[in-house]
């Protein structure tokens, strides 16, 4: 017998890559199960291939992210004598355009940035309007909705927080004029750019977009197909929009007619209509908070790894895992070397140690993060979750087995009066980092939620436009457990939505303990993969000496919930591994991870880029 709920966890949040499930020794094949499995796994952001990449050099200023067009306009910027945070911006309002899919000023993001001295963490996620209420996502007679039904449409749609967070930055940290980082966008969207093997497929496999009265004739022919790759696509409508941004800064996105446009698709919405209004989008502020960092000890000495803490959980997690790992036998595992690809391959020991530390960290994951103004930390302090005492504690419930139900911790030591977070889809984002050779960094990882967001475009009137987000979803759906107890991470008004965005930067570290220069910036997208991904990249560089573009085309393993399936890169790993895992009791499922990183690496005088050969981003700079 199969065994269904099992199989549906597994296959809630992820997209089929394989044509099978491995549960423990058990290879089920129903034609049923993988068609069930797959229509719920897969996730928007649908893989397109692998196309190796070679490592990038340059000495003072650079760029990655996830298109070329995009990372060569930053470039261009920092060129001009822009710092990080110019080149930040022209690189988002260029991504708006080329990759629509994946972020935009439609959605929100989080951004680290040094300055050569001090770190900030600029929020700019989503919030959700004074209306929401905590059964947003429950039908009247107490069924939650299914992800799909939520997340298109104006009901899942959050105050869009980029273009906040990016005028505080700028205001803080800007050497070029605002209006002028919005050029590069404006010229590709009036001349046009040319459709991309991905965004093509991303296209074609869509169907919610083909629906909006808006997006339908601006990505899709008359009959309904998508227009086709090479094809010179312009678009007039957020040439309008980022004119009027430029010159009279976010405000002209937050009042006035553009906020009304915005605030009119969500609320009339033809199904599934939102309540965001315009005391929403008045009342948005970006929050400018402290970055969490925690020590780890690398093979050339210690470091720093710092990120954004609640209302994300990137960091959180990355430090619990790595700092887990410390105390197993995976700190001393040697990865075997894989040539075709340029990289290595964990060992199974180390996978094994790896993702039982990531179910115990997505455990207090669930249990414990949410927006910090709405949810008490753990003890009153969030680095009490990272603490090396609390860390050694959890690691010992690793063991050469998997371990049965992982549970959340007490970091704080007691007991609290919540309810860990169901499992639910999430999806997303795209990653930059930039050095901009005056000695600042950025690492911003920004999102629209699902690919193509909402499925709804704004203009004011022209053909084209930009998207919304459906950030809403990331709220959990269920606000309370079977006997009433609160999750944490519920729908309230004007909360921010937990998130698994996982901007990082690496640090020297020195004697007396504190942080020295940048090593590395790094991020990626992936909905709560993003969590691995980084995390496994870091380990790379950090412990195998691995540089920024092999780190990235290291396979990927991981998870989305503290008990579901080990997931494994399709074609990552050879049989006897596989067979390992098993023989170790782990569930495992194979598929494609297009994950997306993009890591800019001190090494001596230079920094070393690399791109994710999983999608189509390239590093620039000089």
């Amino acid at each position: 017998m199969t065994n269904t709920p099992l199989l549906n966890a597994m296959a809630q949040s992820m997209r089929i890559g394989s044509t099978a499930l491995v549960l423990g020794s058990l290879m089920i094949t129903s034609t049923a199960v993988l068609a069930d499995t797959k229509k719920r796994a897969e996730a928007p952001e649908a893989s397109t291939g692998y196309k190796a990449k070679a490592a990038k050099t340059f000495k003072t200023r650079g760029v990655s992210s996830a298109n070329p067009l995009a990372s060569e306009a930053g470039n261009a910027i920092l060129k001009a004598g822009g710092s990080a945070v110019d080149a930040a911006i022209a690189v988002q309002m260029v991504l708006n355009l080329v990759e629509p899919q994946s972020s935009g000023i439609g959605g929100g993001a989080f951004m680290l940035h040094h300055d050569g001295q001090k770190l900030q963490m600029f929020d700019g996620r989503e919030t959700s309007p004074h209306l929401s209420h905590e059964e947003l996502f429950v039908y009247n007679h107490g069924e939650l909705m299914a992800f799909e039904e939520a997340m298109v449409g104006g009901r899942a749609v959050g105050v869009p927080g980029t273009l906040r967070m990016l005028e505080q930055a700028h205001r803080q940290h800007g050497k070029l004029p605002w209006a002028k980082l919005f050029q590069p966008a404006i010229q590709l969207s009036e001349s046009g750019f040319k459709i991309s093997p991905r965004l093509h497929a991303l296209l074609l496999a869509d169907r919610p977009l083909r629906k909006d009265l808006a997006a339908a004739p601006y990505f899709y022919k008359p009959n309904g197909q998508p227009l086709p790759i090479g094809h010179v696509l312009k678009n007039p409508g957020l040439a309008q929009v980022l004119k009027l941004i430029a010159k009279d800064g976010a405000d002209a996105f937050y009042q006035g007619p553009l906020a009304q446009a915005l605030v009119n698709k969500v609320q009339q919405h033809s199904y599934n209509p939102g309540v965001l209004t315009m005391r929403d989008m008045d009342h948005y502020r970006s929050v400018v908070r402290e970055a969490l960092c925690f020590s780890h000890a690398a093979s050339s000495g210690p470091v720093q790894v710092c990120g954004a803490g609640a209302p994300s959980s990137g960091l959180i997690a990355t430090a619990q895992i790595m700092g887990m790992l410390n105390y197993t036998a995976a700190l001393n595992e040697t990865p075997s070397a894989w040539a075709e690809r340029n990289t290595v391959v964990p060992s199974v020991q180390w996978l094994h140690h790896y993702n039982e530390a990531a179910r115990l960290a997505f455990a207090d994951r669930a249990m414990y993060v949410a927006d910090p103004d709405f949810t008490k930390a753990p003890g009153g302090d969030w680095k009490k979750m990272m603490s090396p005492g609390y860390l050694q504690q959890r690691a010992s419930l690793i063991q050469n087995q998997r371990m049965g139900n992982a549970t959340a911790g007490q970091p704080g030591g007691a007991p609290v009066a919540q309810a860990p977070m169901p499992d639910q889809p999430e999806y997303g984002t795209s990653h930059i980092s930039i050095v901009d050779g005056l000695g600042h960094t950025v690492s911003m990882t920004t999102s629209i939620e699902s690919a193509f967001g909402s499925h709804v475009m704004v203009n004011l009137g022209q053909r084209g436009g930009f998207l919304l987000n459906n950030q809403l979803t990331d709220f959990s759906f269920a606000p309370r457990d079977e006997a009433g107890v609160p999750v944490a991470n519920r729908v309230q008004a004007n909360k921010r939505p937990r998130s698994s965005m996982n901007p990082l930067m690496v640090f020297e570290q020195n004697p007396n303990g504190e942080r020295g220069q940048v090593l590395t910036s790094l991020g990626s997208p992936g909905g709560p993969m993003i969590i691995h991904y980084t995390a496994q990249s870091l380990w790379a560089m950090l412990h195998w000496n691995q540089n920024a573009q092999q780190a990235v085309n290291m396979p990927h393993s991981g998870l989305t919930s503290a008990n579901g399936a080990l997931l494994l890169e399709n074609g990552g790993f050879k049989a006897d591994t596989l067979k390992a895992l098993q023989d170790k009791n782990h569930v495992l499922l194979e598929l494609d991870m297009p994950s997306g990183l993009g890591v800019l690496q001190r090494q001596g005088a230079q920094w070393v880029g690399g791109a994710d050969p999983r999608r189509e981003g390239l590093v620039s700079g000089d």
